[in-house]
Protein backbone atom coordinates (compact mmCIF):
# COMPACT_ATOMS: atom_id res chain seq x y z
CA UNK A 1 0.00 0.00 0.00
CA UNK A 2 1.54 3.29 -1.14
CA UNK A 3 -0.12 5.47 1.53
CA UNK A 4 -0.17 3.11 4.51
CA UNK A 5 -0.52 5.00 7.82
CA UNK A 6 -0.84 8.36 6.04
CA UNK A 7 -3.57 10.92 6.72
CA UNK A 8 -5.10 12.52 3.65
CA UNK A 9 -7.48 15.47 3.51
CA UNK A 10 -9.57 15.61 0.33
CA UNK A 11 -11.20 18.97 -0.26
CA UNK A 12 -14.29 18.60 -2.42
CA UNK A 13 -14.52 14.91 -1.67
CA UNK A 14 -18.23 14.73 -2.45
CA UNK A 15 -19.48 15.29 -5.96
CA UNK A 16 -22.18 16.55 -8.28
CA UNK A 17 -24.84 13.91 -8.90
CA UNK A 18 -24.47 12.09 -12.20
CA UNK A 19 -23.83 8.88 -14.06
CA UNK A 20 -20.08 8.76 -13.42
CA UNK A 21 -17.72 9.41 -10.53
CA UNK A 22 -16.19 12.82 -9.79
CA UNK A 23 -12.52 13.64 -9.29
CA UNK A 24 -12.74 14.30 -5.55
CA UNK A 25 -14.62 11.14 -4.71
CA UNK A 26 -12.33 9.01 -6.86
CA UNK A 27 -9.24 10.49 -5.18
CA UNK A 28 -10.62 9.89 -1.70
CA UNK A 29 -11.46 6.27 -2.55
CA UNK A 30 -8.05 5.62 -4.11
CA UNK A 31 -6.18 7.20 -1.19
CA UNK A 32 -8.11 4.92 1.18
CA UNK A 33 -7.45 1.86 -0.97
CA UNK A 34 -3.75 2.64 -0.65
CA UNK A 35 -3.99 2.65 3.14
CA UNK A 36 -4.61 6.30 4.04
CA UNK A 37 -7.08 7.52 6.63
CA UNK A 38 -9.13 10.07 4.71
CA UNK A 39 -10.89 13.20 5.90
CA UNK A 40 -13.53 13.88 3.24
CA UNK A 41 -14.36 17.59 3.23
CA UNK A 42 -17.25 19.03 1.29
CA UNK A 43 -19.69 21.92 1.54
CA UNK A 44 -22.50 19.36 1.14
CA UNK A 45 -22.11 16.95 4.04
CA UNK A 46 -24.51 14.39 2.57
CA UNK A 47 -22.27 14.01 -0.46
CA UNK A 48 -19.17 13.68 1.71
CA UNK A 49 -20.93 10.98 3.72
CA UNK A 50 -21.69 9.06 0.52
CA UNK A 51 -17.98 9.02 -0.26
CA UNK A 52 -17.21 7.87 3.27
CA UNK A 53 -19.80 5.09 2.99
CA UNK A 54 -18.10 3.79 -0.14
CA UNK A 55 -14.70 3.84 1.54
CA UNK A 56 -15.80 2.17 4.76
CA UNK A 57 -17.82 -0.33 2.74
CA UNK A 58 -14.54 -1.45 1.19
CA UNK A 59 -12.90 -1.70 4.59
CA UNK A 60 -11.13 1.64 4.46
CA UNK A 61 -10.98 4.45 7.01
CA UNK A 62 -12.69 7.80 6.42
CA UNK A 63 -14.77 10.48 8.11
CA UNK A 64 -16.81 13.32 6.62
CA UNK A 65 -16.56 17.00 7.48
CA UNK A 66 -18.73 19.88 6.30
CA UNK A 67 -16.79 23.03 5.41
CA UNK A 68 -16.94 25.94 3.00
CA UNK A 69 -13.31 26.34 2.01
CA UNK A 70 -13.87 29.83 0.65
CA UNK A 71 -14.35 30.88 4.29
CA UNK A 72 -11.14 31.17 6.34
CA UNK A 73 -12.53 30.09 9.76
CA UNK A 74 -13.84 26.89 8.14
CA UNK A 75 -10.36 26.14 6.77
CA UNK A 76 -8.73 26.88 10.09
CA UNK A 77 -11.20 24.61 11.91
CA UNK A 78 -10.74 21.87 9.31
CA UNK A 79 -6.96 21.81 9.75
CA UNK A 80 -7.12 22.00 13.54
CA UNK A 81 -9.80 19.31 13.70
CA UNK A 82 -7.82 16.93 11.51
CA UNK A 83 -4.72 17.47 13.62
CA UNK A 84 -6.69 16.85 16.83
CA UNK A 85 -8.21 13.64 15.44
CA UNK A 86 -5.21 12.11 13.66
CA UNK A 87 -2.17 13.94 15.02
CA UNK A 88 -0.87 14.86 11.56
CA UNK A 89 -1.75 15.74 7.97
CA UNK A 90 0.32 14.00 5.30
CA UNK A 91 -1.65 14.86 2.17
CA UNK A 92 -3.81 17.84 1.25
CA UNK A 93 -5.72 17.32 -1.98
CA UNK A 94 -7.38 20.53 -3.23
CA UNK A 95 -10.09 19.42 -5.64
CA UNK A 96 -12.68 22.20 -5.39
CA UNK A 97 -13.43 24.03 -8.63
CA UNK A 98 -16.16 25.30 -10.94
CA UNK A 99 -16.51 26.94 -14.36
CA UNK A 100 -20.26 27.54 -14.39
CA UNK A 101 -21.02 31.24 -14.75
CA UNK A 102 -17.90 32.01 -16.77
CA UNK A 103 -18.04 34.06 -19.98
CA UNK A 104 -15.95 36.04 -22.45
CA UNK A 105 -14.37 39.18 -21.05
CA UNK A 106 -16.98 41.72 -22.13
CA UNK A 107 -19.90 39.50 -21.10
CA UNK A 108 -18.54 38.30 -17.75
CA UNK A 109 -20.38 39.67 -14.73
CA UNK A 110 -18.21 41.01 -11.92
CA UNK A 111 -20.05 38.91 -9.34
CA UNK A 112 -19.36 35.77 -11.39
CA UNK A 113 -15.67 36.70 -11.71
CA UNK A 114 -15.42 37.09 -7.93
CA UNK A 115 -17.32 33.87 -7.22
CA UNK A 116 -15.14 31.87 -9.61
CA UNK A 117 -11.96 33.30 -8.11
CA UNK A 118 -13.22 32.37 -4.64
CA UNK A 119 -14.03 28.78 -5.47
CA UNK A 120 -11.11 28.06 -7.82
CA UNK A 121 -8.12 29.74 -6.18
CA UNK A 122 -9.00 31.45 -2.90
CA UNK A 123 -10.15 28.09 -1.53
CA UNK A 124 -6.79 26.43 -2.29
CA UNK A 125 -4.88 29.35 -0.82
CA UNK A 126 -6.88 29.17 2.42
CA UNK A 127 -6.54 25.42 2.91
CA UNK A 128 -2.80 25.60 2.22
CA UNK A 129 -2.41 28.54 4.57
CA UNK A 130 -3.78 26.54 7.48
CA UNK A 131 -2.37 23.10 6.65
CA UNK A 132 1.18 24.22 5.84
CA UNK A 133 2.11 25.10 9.45
CA UNK A 134 1.21 21.53 10.45
CA UNK A 135 3.25 20.02 7.62
CA UNK A 136 6.19 22.29 8.38
CA UNK A 137 6.13 21.31 12.03
CA UNK A 138 6.13 17.59 11.16
CA UNK A 139 8.84 18.23 8.52
CA UNK A 140 6.96 16.68 5.66
CA UNK A 141 3.78 16.53 3.65
CA UNK A 142 2.30 16.66 0.18
CA UNK A 143 -0.08 19.19 -1.34
CA UNK A 144 -1.83 18.39 -4.61
CA UNK A 145 -3.74 21.18 -6.33
CA UNK A 146 -6.20 20.34 -9.08
CA UNK A 147 -5.71 22.81 -11.90
CA UNK A 148 -6.84 22.28 -15.51
CA UNK A 149 -5.44 22.12 -19.02
CA UNK A 150 -7.62 25.22 -19.52
CA UNK A 151 -4.78 27.05 -17.79
CA UNK A 152 -2.45 26.39 -20.73
CA UNK A 153 -4.85 25.85 -23.66
CA UNK A 154 -7.03 28.30 -25.57
CA UNK A 155 -10.39 28.92 -23.92
CA UNK A 156 -13.33 31.12 -24.92
CA UNK A 157 -14.07 32.18 -21.35
CA UNK A 158 -11.95 34.19 -18.94
CA UNK A 159 -12.28 33.58 -15.21
CA UNK A 160 -11.77 29.80 -15.00
CA UNK A 161 -8.64 29.90 -17.17
CA UNK A 162 -7.26 32.82 -15.19
CA UNK A 163 -7.93 31.17 -11.83
CA UNK A 164 -6.38 27.88 -12.90
CA UNK A 165 -3.36 29.71 -14.25
CA UNK A 166 -3.10 31.22 -10.79
CA UNK A 167 -3.22 27.74 -9.27
CA UNK A 168 -0.22 26.79 -11.42
CA UNK A 169 1.78 29.83 -10.28
CA UNK A 170 0.76 29.32 -6.66
CA UNK A 171 1.80 25.66 -6.82
CA UNK A 172 5.26 26.49 -8.11
CA UNK A 173 5.76 29.29 -5.59
CA UNK A 174 4.64 27.12 -2.66
CA UNK A 175 6.90 24.30 -3.85
CA UNK A 176 9.97 26.53 -3.56
CA UNK A 177 8.75 28.22 -0.40
CA UNK A 178 8.28 24.92 1.44
CA UNK A 179 10.98 22.65 0.04
CA UNK A 180 13.24 23.29 3.03
CA UNK A 181 10.52 21.87 5.28
CA UNK A 182 10.23 18.64 3.29
CA UNK A 183 6.83 19.63 1.92
CA UNK A 184 6.14 18.87 -1.73
CA UNK A 185 3.57 20.84 -3.75
CA UNK A 186 2.39 19.74 -7.20
CA UNK A 187 -0.59 20.31 -9.47
CA UNK A 188 -2.58 18.01 -11.72
CA UNK A 189 -4.02 19.49 -14.91
CA UNK A 190 -6.95 17.32 -16.02
CA UNK A 191 -8.10 17.63 -19.60
CA UNK A 192 -11.54 16.71 -20.90
CA UNK A 193 -12.88 14.25 -18.34
CA UNK A 194 -16.08 12.22 -18.15
CA UNK A 195 -17.22 13.46 -14.75
CA UNK A 196 -20.64 14.62 -13.54
CA UNK A 197 -19.53 18.25 -13.24
CA UNK A 198 -18.37 18.23 -16.86
CA UNK A 199 -21.25 16.31 -18.44
CA UNK A 200 -24.41 17.01 -16.45
CA UNK A 201 -24.30 20.81 -16.68
CA UNK A 202 -23.54 20.89 -20.38
CA UNK A 203 -26.29 18.40 -21.14
CA UNK A 204 -28.75 20.44 -19.08
CA UNK A 205 -27.77 23.87 -20.40
CA UNK A 206 -27.81 22.79 -24.05
CA UNK A 207 -30.73 20.39 -23.73
CA UNK A 208 -28.68 17.55 -25.17
CA UNK A 209 -28.38 13.88 -24.37
CA UNK A 210 -25.39 13.08 -22.17
CA UNK A 211 -24.01 10.76 -24.81
CA UNK A 212 -24.07 13.57 -27.37
CA UNK A 213 -22.03 15.75 -25.03
CA UNK A 214 -19.60 12.89 -24.49
CA UNK A 215 -19.17 12.29 -28.21
CA UNK A 216 -18.49 16.00 -28.84
CA UNK A 217 -15.77 15.98 -26.19
CA UNK A 218 -14.27 12.62 -27.14
CA UNK A 219 -13.35 13.74 -30.66
CA UNK A 220 -11.29 16.64 -29.26
CA UNK A 221 -8.87 14.29 -27.46
CA UNK A 222 -5.87 12.77 -29.31
CA UNK A 223 -6.66 9.40 -27.73
CA UNK A 224 -10.19 9.71 -29.13
CA UNK A 225 -11.82 9.43 -25.73
CA UNK A 226 -12.11 11.47 -22.56
CA UNK A 227 -10.40 10.35 -19.40
CA UNK A 228 -12.18 9.55 -16.15
CA UNK A 229 -11.83 10.60 -12.54
CA UNK A 230 -9.92 7.38 -11.92
CA UNK A 231 -7.15 8.64 -14.22
CA UNK A 232 -6.81 11.81 -12.15
CA UNK A 233 -6.95 9.81 -8.91
CA UNK A 234 -4.16 7.48 -10.07
CA UNK A 235 -1.93 10.49 -10.72
CA UNK A 236 -2.83 11.89 -7.30
CA UNK A 237 -1.89 8.63 -5.56
CA UNK A 238 1.48 8.68 -7.29
CA UNK A 239 2.21 12.30 -6.35
CA UNK A 240 1.11 11.65 -2.75
CA UNK A 241 3.31 8.57 -2.42
CA UNK A 242 6.99 8.18 -1.60
CA UNK A 243 7.49 7.09 -5.21
CA UNK A 244 7.30 10.83 -6.02
CA UNK A 245 9.62 11.87 -3.17
CA UNK A 246 11.87 13.93 -5.49
CA UNK A 247 9.03 15.62 -7.39
CA UNK A 248 7.84 19.10 -6.47
CA UNK A 249 6.63 22.15 -8.38
CA UNK A 250 5.37 19.96 -11.24
CA UNK A 251 2.29 20.73 -13.34
CA UNK A 252 1.23 17.24 -14.45
CA UNK A 253 -1.20 17.10 -17.35
CA UNK A 254 -3.60 14.15 -17.27
CA UNK A 255 -5.31 14.86 -20.56
CA UNK A 256 -4.77 12.20 -23.22
CA UNK A 257 -2.33 14.50 -25.04
CA UNK A 258 -4.75 17.44 -25.32
CA UNK A 259 -2.30 20.06 -24.07
CA UNK A 260 0.51 18.77 -26.33
CA UNK A 261 -1.22 20.67 -29.13
CA UNK A 262 -0.08 23.92 -27.54
CA UNK A 263 3.38 23.29 -28.98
Amino acid sequence: MQLKDKVAVVIGGGQTAGETIGNGRAAAICFAREGAAVLVVDRVIESAKETVATITGEGGSAVALAADVTVEPDCESMAAGCLARYGRIDVLHNNVGRSEGDAATTELKVENWLALMDINIKSAFLTCKHVLPIMREQRGGVIINISSTSSVCSRSTLAYKTAKGGINAMTQNMAIENAAYGVRVNAILPGLMDTPMAIERRARERNLARQTVREERDVQVPFGKMGTAWDVAAAAVFLASDEAAYITGVLLAVDGGLSARVG
